[in-house]
């Protein structure tokens, strides 16, 4: 049976599938010849996951078929092959995506909105208002009431707020690592470090600040689920929940967080290898690096914004 894409294919999906299609061509693969998440994984040095993803959706434009073995085989000649897939909307539902969280941080939604109202002022249609609303829903910062009403849930949105929230970061997280009943989860440990090393490899610059975001928070929470203490985790999970907007506008420039995520590839390597006094220590140090490089971005930001002022009421004149 034919598999189905349910879920809006990211830009990253996309961008696999044209250079899944590239590749077919350039090395002038035939209809019928067999593709497997492995090799191409291995090629492109992502995880089979996106890969699968990159399958289904040349699967929807008729390029690949599903055999009865699994995996999928070439459904078109290579004369066949198109130059590129269309682009998806997910680039304009991530602009839009990025106003609301903008205008809640900044107090220019209520609390309570209803549909009707953010169509208005986003000029979208109802299915992709829908489609935007559950992915925020799902990342937990509103939530539906009954009728076409939905309420926004707490976040942080100031910066003293979010310095707090690392503090308690640095007293939770390296304690965590030294729990008595910590057992790591290698398999899981494994897989956070095969996405780091693929952000440090290129995928950094191929990612949104959204999916950037859910890797790093991904990763710390991954750690700290092998405390097997429901409190630390709960807490963590809590504070990733509500930092998520202002941690979009923290959001350090590409160069420094490939910096960061060789830390985190540093930081798993002392896991693995059990060093967990080691890994506590690093973990304090990260973290403490990390808050201090995020207070001076947002700084700069303010010191700039008066000049930015000035100079658009002078281009104004």
């Amino acid at each position: 049976m034919s598999s189905q894409w349910t879920m809006q294919p990211t830009p990253l999906i996309t961008q696999l599938a044209n250079r899944i299609v590239e590749h077919m061509r350039s090395e002038g693969l035939g209809e019928g010849e067999r593709l497997t998440e492995r090799k191409l994984a291995e090629l492109f040095r992502v995880s089979r996951s996106p890969v699968r993803g990159a399958l289904r959706l040349l699967e929807e434009a008729g390029i690949v078929r599903p055999t009865e073995r699994g995996g999928f085989v070439i459904a078109k000649p290579e004369g066949m092959l198109p130059a590129a897939l269309e682009a998806s909307s997910t680039d304009d539902d991530e602009q839009v995506y990025f106003q609301i969280a903008d205008d809640r941080l900044n107090g220019r939604l209520t609390e309570r909105i209803t549909e009707n109202e953010l169509l208005r002022r986003y000029g979208l249609t109802r299915g992709r208002l829908m489609r935007i609303l559950r992915r925020i829903a799902n990342e937990g910062w509103i939530e539906r009431l009954p009728g076409h009403g939905w309420a926004f849930l707490p976040v942080l949105t100031s910066l003293q707020a979010y310095e707090d929230s690392y503090r308690f970061r640095l007293l939770i997280e390296p304690a965590a690592i030294l729990e008595p009943r910590f057992t790591l989860n290698r398999p899981a440990l494994e897989r956070c470090r095969e996405q780091q090393q693929w952000l440090i490899d290129g995928g950094i610059w191929e990612v949104s600040d959204a999916k950037l975001f859910e890797l790093n928070s991904g990763m710390h929470e991954t750690i700290i689920e092998c405390s097997q203490n429901s409190f630390f985790i709960d807490a963590l999970k809590r504070i990733d929940r509500v930092r998520r907007l202002i941690d979009y506008r923290q959001m350090l420039d590409r160069e420094s967080a490939i910096g960061r995520c060789r830390e985190h590839v540093h930081l798993l390597d002392l896991l693995l290898a059990d060093k967990r006094i080691e890994a506590s220590e690093f973990m304090r140090q990260h973290l403490t690096e990390l808050s201090t490089l995020k207070t001076a971005v947002r700084t700069k930001r303010q010191e700039k914004a008066p000049q930015d002022l000035q100079n658009k009421r002078a281009a104004a004149e």
